[in-house]
């Protein structure tokens, strides 16, 4: 019987930001986890232990372990990957994190994107380099001209964290410069009006499944604040939605741009009304789509992920 650690880094007692964020981001990871949870324990001969916190307890019937007092969250994945057959991380991309916790399990037993996709995909603009090398229609294509507003983001932010709108280039640029001087790096990039959605697929070594076209609900505050308020999961159906065969398109583009995307991951899509879809990030992960998708596909995703690990596996074996 093989056996599965998953950690995701706020139930399991990891820290990100101010312990307002970290409580608004905690429901966000907990339901996460337990999804992911739910299909990995449908599976036949596979032995699933969960990180769990005080705040954050497993789901009954689960295996749970917490960290030990005073115990990073690497050194904690690290002590429980090598007592495993493989790890699936959740945690952000910022400061790191996703990246640190990739060393800590090693290549060998993670379940995910490889090392080099994660380090593009932490970085925003990177990735949007990386996106527009290939052709693929990023925020830095209108750059030039651009009339309307401009967002300013921490370039390894995860989600809306931190995200601000101004309506002048200068008020973004002087927004930068402030975060740039506490040691904050921030990218400015032109606010793409339209529709907020996102891309969910599967990846392993020279294949890519779009699997769900979801809908993003994000809130703009007066001051232009930015605050991420939750996701439809497979909103545009596939089969008789236009919309879903650009997109469609628009993720087999980034799975070129990105070949190391492995596992599940998501792309984060402004639908603008004269463009079409503009990529705005790859997050290198499981991301809030997953929850309910895979009852909404009646398929388990989990599953269909770790046959796709076993395949490379075997590839490369």
């Amino acid at each position: 019987m093989r056996s599965i650690f998953v950690y995701e880094y706020l139930s399991g007692g990891g820290e990100v930001g101010d312990p307002a964020e970290a409580a608004e981001l905690l429901p966000q990871g907990v339901a996460m986890r337990n999804a992911l949870l739910a299909d990995l324990c449908a599976l036949p001969d596979l032995a699933v232990t969960a990180a769990a916190s005080p705040v954050a307890p497993a789901p009954s019937g689960v295996k749970a372990v917490e960290p030990g007092r005073g115990e990073s969250p690497a050194a904690f994945v690290q002590r429980l990957a090598r007592g495993h057959d493989l790890s699936w991380v959740i945690a952000p991309e910022s400061d790191n994190v996703l990246a640190r916790l990739h060393e800590a399990v090693g290549a060998s037993r993670w379940i995910g994107c490889t090392e080099a996709a994660i380090c593009v995909a932490s970085s925003k603009r990177a990735t949007l380099d990386a996106l527009a090398a290939r052709g693929v229609a990023t925020p830095l294509a209108f750059r030039v001209g651009h009339t309307g507003r401009w967002i300013v983001k921490p370039d390894d932010g995860a989600g809306t964290a931190n995200t601000v709108v101004h309506r002048e280039h200068a008020a973004a640029l002087a927004d930068q410069r402030a975060r740039g001087r506490a040691g904050r790096p921030a990218t400015v990039e032109p606010f793409i009006d339209g529709e907020a959605l996102s891309i969910s697929m599967l990846c392993g070594a020279g294949f890519v499944q779009p699997i769900a076209f979801n809908r993003q609900q994000i809130h703009e505050a007066a001051d232009g604040t930015l605050r991420f308020l939750g996701v439809e999961p497979n909103a545009l159906d596939a089969r008789t939605n236009l919309r879903a065969v650009r997109l469609h398109l628009v993720a087999l583009d980034v799975a070129r741009a990105l070949p190391g995307l492995r596992g599940f991951a998501g792309v984060d899509v402004v639908w603008n009304a004269e463009h079409g879809p503009v990529v705005i990030e790859v997050n290198p992960r499981v991301t809030s789509a997953y929850v309910g998708l895979s009852a909404a596909l009646r398929r388990n995703l989990a599953g269909e992920v770790l046959q796709l690990h076993a395949l490379d596996e075997s590839r490369h074996g």
